[in-house]
């Protein structure tokens, strides 16, 4: 379970469903734990677990880093993953990371905040592209990021390993008219969505 939070979180947008808010200290263990639960050190390749001094001791470094832009997942009240924007500032694009906790995968929860993300990066912080990369086997991922707007431009051969085999990466990419649909930012700035400085409840 979830420890209580200790002060207001800053909710930053929400969407249909889910709503992004600004990442917090406390939550940092559970962010630990999601990062190293199997299927994500799977998806991510990094083979082996991080230890806990390491991420504590990487906290600040990534909260004072401009260019390491980081979002909370919620679906109402409870956190369900976090989304990353790796951003290049020379060229105004960034790299898409996405991190959904073990206990709410395949809820459909990668595709909106795959959508919800990258609807705040190129519509509030003025990017021109976003791109992702992911494992071949990764069929989930794939369809999720496909769902969402993200198309298959290239693949990297044999650069990473699914279940101890050698697999290509696939790399995808998304530019703002990729995002035909409603955008939450669009909408909160027309007036016809709210986004309450309290976390949303559950019958919100």
């Amino acid at each position: 379970m979830t420890e209580p939070r200790s002060s207001e979180p800053q909710l930053l947008l929400r969407g249909e469903r889910l709503a992004l808010e600004a990442p917090r200290r406390e939550m940092l263990p559970e962010y630990h734990r999601w990062e190293n639960d199997p299927g994500m050190i799977l998806g991510y390749g990094n083979q082996f677990p991080q230890a806990w001094e390491v991420r504590e001791k990487g906290w600040d470094g990534q909260r004072g880093n401009r260019n390491y832009q980081q979002f909370e997942i919620l679906d109402g009240p409870e956190p369900v993953g976090m989304t990353i924007l790796i951003v290049n500032t020379f060229v105004s694009t960034a790299e898409f990371v996405i991190v959904i906790s073990p206990e709410h995968r395949g809820k459909g929860y990668a595709a909106e905040a795959t959508r919800l993300t990258p609807d705040y990066g190129f519509h509030l912080g003025g990017l021109r592209m976003i791109h992702l990369k992911v494992l071949e086997p990764n069929t989930a991922g794939i369809k999720a990021y496909t769902k969402a707007g993200f198309k298959e431009v290239g693949r990297l051969r044999r650069s990473g390993f699914w279940l101890g085999q050698d697999c290509a990466e696939i790399l995808m990419d998304a530019l703002p008219e990729d995002f035909t649909g409603p955008s939450a930012v669009k909408a909160l700035i027309e007036g016809t969505a709210s986004c309450p400085s309290r976390r949303p409840g559950p019958d919100a």
